[in-house]
């Protein structure tokens, strides 16, 4: 295998795996002989992605669990660490959208939801996957934030600030360890035909190609396009890339 595609011996976490991105990488990573913690809020999605996995040939270990919460990251890599011994790649992927609308009609429901889950269940994830990468004197955490941190989200506020937020803890982060050989990247893509689109209200084919339109290439990412990206990013020849926020956006940021 490639040296620069070969995980072989390294563990990775990965959060909201059960699906889209989370989903697909687990898969490529598996394919390329890493060993896998996954985890999603959704029992049976998780239970069928790592009977899928296993069927594979893949080493994997899974936990249900709410990545708001401090005690879900914690026992993520308590689990990580347990069963492997060692934990080199962390992905922070799990996310959730919310119905479009003005600020001013934003909930406190719904801010809570994006705080919770797209902000503090990175913050916490990375408050314990960090020091176990640091034991381990190496390691590299990937946040999937979005275009919505890189710039303004119109009708779309709390879940362009939690992603902003994500962007302000990636490349905190990636000063703060650095010296300790434990690196912080983030991507951001474009709009992409998974779950969250739909819970974003994005159902339509009217409605999606309306987001489409905006971007340079006239169409959305494709999942696997996103998914080949991260695994550039995380390989293991890709040593000094750090404090990066990696806009996968068909261009939309040139404008």
């Amino acid at each position: 295998m490639d040296p620069l595609l070969n995980f072989q011996g390294q563990v990775a976490l990965i959060t909201g795996a059960a699906d889209g991105f989370g989903r697909l990488l687990a898969d490529a990573l598996a394919y390329r002989g890493c060993k896998l913690v996954l985890t999603d809020i959704n029992e049976d999605k998780l239970a069928q992605a790592v009977k899928d996995l296993r069927e594979a040939s893949a080493d994997v270990v899974s936990m249900v669990g709410d990545i708001a919460k401090e005690s879900t990251n914690e026992a993520l890599v308590k689990l990580a660490l347990e069963s492997y011994g060692q934990l080199d790649i962390a992905v922070n992927n799990a996310g959730v959208a919310h119905q479009p609308g003005a600020l001013h009609t934003m909930d406190e429901a719904t801010i809570d939801m994006q705080l919770g889950v797209n902000l503090k269940g990175v913050l916490f994830g990375m408050k314990h996957q960090i020091p176990a990468m640091v034991a381990n004197g190496k390691g590299h955490v990937l946040n999937v934030s979005s275009m919505a941190g890189l710039g303004g989200a119109p009708k779309a506020a709390p879940y362009a600030a939690a992603k902003h937020g994500v962007m302000g803890i990636t490349k905190t982060a990636a000063v703060e360890y650095g010296r300790k050989n434990v690196r912080v990247n983030a991507i951001c893509p474009f709009f992409s035909p998974t779950n969250l689109l739909n819970l974003g209200g994005f159902t339509s084919e009217e409605s999606r190609a309306q987001l489409a339109a905006g971007c340079p290439m006239k169409r959305m990412a494709d999942p696997q396009e996103v998914v080949n990206t991260m695994v550039l990013m995380l390989s293991p020849g890709n040593s000094f890339m750090n404090g990066q926020a990696i806009a996968l956006d068909g261009g939309m940021s040139a404008w």
